[in-house]
Order: structure tokens, then C-alpha cells, then sequence
């Protein structure tokens, strides 16, 4: 039965074995290239040595390379190790250029990247096979029906297929849900439960070392970074608005423009190539198109894309988000939008101040006011500047329910860093290789007919 501390001590294990491959790979480059082992290319190595291990502990923590118990495939981790592993290597060179170690020859770094890349896959692969086996364990769904049916799908693993889920119902007595408690190893709790509730058993998940995922709520949301103060012999918590601080605003918007005009010029050749080949396969349609969204607190502004849909494509429809296999996407635009190539051209509305390189994502008045209406707190996440991509793109995918994309959002503007900003953009390079990331949303009828064939092996509802 997994417990906290046993999952921090397979974290642990994980990273160091995680150091220990990054280790033997360059010393078995050192060997496949000299069969030997130059004392002035090996001190070169142990003086970058440090160094090499700081930047491969960084990009480990990065991309959590250490999780392997969550919902990824064979293909989620060879992707993040793949990406890891490049940037760990780029920063190596750039390190040994900076410290001057030109002894460090750029064929081992370039024979460790693939013993890398071997070996922390091999060893992942071998960790879970003797670790997990084919069993995450018992996942126990405390919520109502509609939350129910909505996260069984979820919470399905498909790399450990032997996770077994029970769903019982909030309403039940808090004794009945010690004796499901005492069986299961995670919980998750909708957002439909009252806070009574949710408190209590939370704390009795506690009192049997339970590990809890709970759904937020937008009051639980608000509550977070807030700050405890005394009013007098009385504790009281500072719970502030939605944005950022001016300090914070500053910051963003600098890096803001300096980033994406240095990103401008080195993907200058493919903004050509691109625009080149949609013109090749449109000669008389538009090469950028532009939209009006609604910015920081709801200003208008132009937004620009590589037109990926046909001419004119809402003239009938009017506003409609896009679906799987949409008609209205053009060959060069479904290549575009799997590799978000099409939003590239947004980088020169972060230049002029209308987005930043990360936020939540702009939307039209008209999706806008209709959401606002369903989720009362739509509106909060026009307090940031919008971005190209964010906490909810980097989480989600395009077909994620708004309130769960709005979830991420908020979330996002209440725990803002700087940091935050380099992690997400990092993580934004795995978007890139999912193509789930970018698919449209479901048809709504062939939605229907999905929910009703798809059934789920679980236990008897009590």
C-alpha cells in the first residue's frame, strides 16, 4: 500500500539514479571515443563535472522526470526524457565555453547525449517494471454522479492497467467512509462536496496516511497565497484580488519583449518558409489572419495567426470552436496547428504589449460572455495579460472542459512567479509532441454517442 513518505523515498531513488546514468553515460562516452580515459580531457570532465550534475538535477526537476506513477504513456516519458536530455546538453556546451574547458571534446558530449537517452529510458523502464509491476492501487472517487462520470476516464492509467477505482457517494456517514478509507490508497474528492464534508474527510484520509487529490473550488483557489496576520490575540487571513503586483507587471513585460524579440529572429526562416506554403496552397486567401480578442481587463485587441482554416470559414457558421477533423481546416493548417506553428505570428503581439509568452489564453467577447454566464469567475482570468501559451495549454489539451482549463488559469494567476513563467515555457516544448494537446473539441453527437458506449469496470456503487 503506497503511502507518503513511500512516495518520496521512490522519488528520491529515481533522481539519484537519475544522476547516476547522466554520470556513466559521459564516462562511457570518454571510452567509446578514446578507449582510454586523457588526463587532460578527464580533468576538463571532473571540473565540468558540478556543473553538469547541477543542470541535470535542474531539467529532471523540470520535467519531472521523477513521476513516473502518473498518466503518462511509454511515448509521455521518452518525450520528456528526449527533450531533457537536449536541453541538458546545449547548457553542457554552454558551460564548458563559458568556463573554458576546451579539453571537454564536443564528440563525448555528443556520444553521452545518446547514452543518455538510453540509459534513463532503460532504467525508468526497468525501475517500474520491478517497482509497480502491472497495480498503481485502489483509487477511492468520493462525489455525485456527474462529477463521477466525468473523472472515470481520467483516472484510468494506461501504462499500469491493474488501478482499481471504487465511487461512492459524499452523503454517506463518515464511519461507512473510514471502512473504504482503510482499503484504498489515493483519494480523489469532486467539487460538489460541501466543505463540511470535504474537511472531515480529508482529515480522517489524514489519520490513516491516505494520500487526497481534491478538485478545487474557486473559494479554495482564492484562498491560495494568501497571508496570516494578528488582529490582536485574533489570526486573520489577507486574501488579495486577482492580478499582478506592479513589481511583478515590470518584470513580465520586460522579458516579455526581450524574449520574444530574440525568438522573432531565430525563427525568422520558418515564419518565411511557412508563410510561403500557405500561400503556395491559397494564392488568393490571407496569409495571417487576424482576430479580435479581449485582453487584460477585457481591451480589445488584434490577434495574429497563420491562417489554418479556409477563407471566410464562420461566414455561415458565426462563432464555433473547432472540432476533431473540422472541414474548415486546410492541409497546411492541420500540419500547423499539431505543431503550433500557426500562433507563432502572436510573438508580435507580445512585442507590441497586446500578450505575454505566457498567460491565460485570449478569447473572443462573444465565447467570453456566454462562458461568464456558466462560470460566474470566467471573468477573473482577464485580469493578466493574455499569453501564447500557459498554465492550462502546458495541463490541458484543446478539448479539456472550460471549468477545468479555468481551474489551471486561475490558478496560474494566484501562485505567479517568474519561475512559473521559465517552467511553463519550458514544458511548453512537450505540447509540441502530444498531439492530443492540439486536437479540436469532440462533435457534440458523436460526444453523446461516445459517452453512451463507452462503460467502466468498476466495483458496485454502494
Amino acid at each position: 500500500m503506497s503511502t507518503i513518505s513511500e512516495l518520496r523515498n521512490h522519488k528520491i531513488l529515481i533522481i539519484l539514479g537519475d544522476l547516476l546514468c547522466i554520470l556513466i553515460a559521459y564516462v562511457g562516452a570518454f571510452y567509446l571515443r578514446y578507449f582510454d580515459f586523457p588526463e587532460r580531457n578527464w580533468e576538463s570532465f571532473i571540473s565540468l563535472l558540478p556543473w553538469i550534475l547541477l543542470i541535470g538535477l535542474f531539467f529532471i526537476s523540470v520535467y519531472e522526470l521523477y513521476a513516473l506513477d502518473r498518466k503518462n504513456t511509454l511515448w509521455d516519458i521518452g518525450v520528456k526524457v528526449f527533450i531533457a536530455v537536449t536541453f541538458m546538453v546545449f547548457l553542457t556546451m554552454s558551460a564548458s565555453y563559458l568556463f573554458r574547458e576546451f579539453a571537454m571534446p564536443r564528440s563525448v558530449i555528443l556520444i553521452a547525449y545518446f547514452l543518455m537517452i538510453f540509459l534513463l529510458l532503460s532504467f525508468k523502464g526497468i525501475y517500474l517494471k520491478l517497482t509497480r509491476g502491472n497495480v498503481v492501487g485502489n483509487v477511492l472517487l468520493i462525489g455525485n454522479d456527474e462529477d463521477s462520470d466525468r473523472l472515470m476516464a481520467k483516472i484510468k492509467h494506461p501504462m499500469l492497467k491493474g488501478t482499481r477505482v471504487k465511487h461512492i457517494s459524499p452523503n454517506m456517514s463518515i464511519n461507512k467512509i473510514d471502512r473504504y478509507l482503510k482499503e484504498t490508497d489515493y483519494v480523489i474528492l469532486c467539487p460538489s462536496i460541501s466543505k463540511e464534508q470535504k474537511s472531515k474527510i480529508i482529515y480522517h484520509a489524514m489519520e490513516f496516511n491516505k494520500i487526497v487529490y481534491v478538485i478545487p473550488t474557486l473559494y479554495e483557489l482564492l484562498l491560495q497565497r494568501s497571508t496570516v496576520s494578528p488582529l490582536d490575540d485574533t489570526m486573520v487571513m489577507t486574501v488579495k484580488p486577482f492580478g499582478l503586483t506592479l513589481d511583478q507587471t515590470a518584470v513580465k513585460r520586460v522579458f516579455d519583449f526581450l524574449a520574444a524579440s530574440m525568438i522573432t529572429i531565430l525563427v525568422s526562416p520558418i515564419l518565411l518558409i511557412v508563410a510561403i506554403i500557405i500561400k503556395f496552397e491559397d494564392p488568393k486567401g490571407k496569409i495571417i489572419y487576424s482576430q479580435e480578442r479581449l485582453g487584460k481587463n477585457n481591451k480589445p485587441f488584434m490577434i495574429y495567426k497563420f491562417r489554418s482554416m479556409i477563407e471566410g470559414a464562420e461566414k455561415e457558421s458565426g462563432p464555433v470552436l473547432a472540432t476533431e477533423n473540422d472541414a474548415r481546416i486546410t492541409k497546411v493548417g492541420k500540419f500547423m496547428r499539431a505543431t503550433r506553428l500557426d500562433e507563432l505570428p502572436q510573438l508580435f503581439n507580445v512585442i507590441k504589449g497586446d500578450m505575454s509568452l505566457v498567460g491565460p489564453r485570449p478569447e473572443r467577447g462573444f465565447f467570453i460572455k456566454q462562458l461568464s454566464k456558466e462560470h460566474y469567475h470566467y471573468m477573473y482570468r482577464n485580469t493578466v495579460q493574455p499569453g501564447i501559451t500557459g498554465y492550462a495549454q502546458i495541463m490541458g489539451k484543446y478539448s479539456t472542459k472550460v471549468e477545468d482549463k479555468l481551474r489551471f488559469d486561475l490558478y496560474y494567476i494566484r501562485n505567479y512567479t517568474f519561475w512559473l513563467d521559465i517552467v511553463i515555457l519550458l514544458k511548453t516544448f512537450i505540447v509540441l509532441f502530444d498531439k492530443t494537446k492540439a486536437e479540436g473539441t469532440e462533435d457534440p453527437s458523436s460526444q453523446k454517442s461516445k459517452e453512451k458506449s463507452v462503460k467502466y469496470t468498476l466495483a458496485n456503487k454502494p
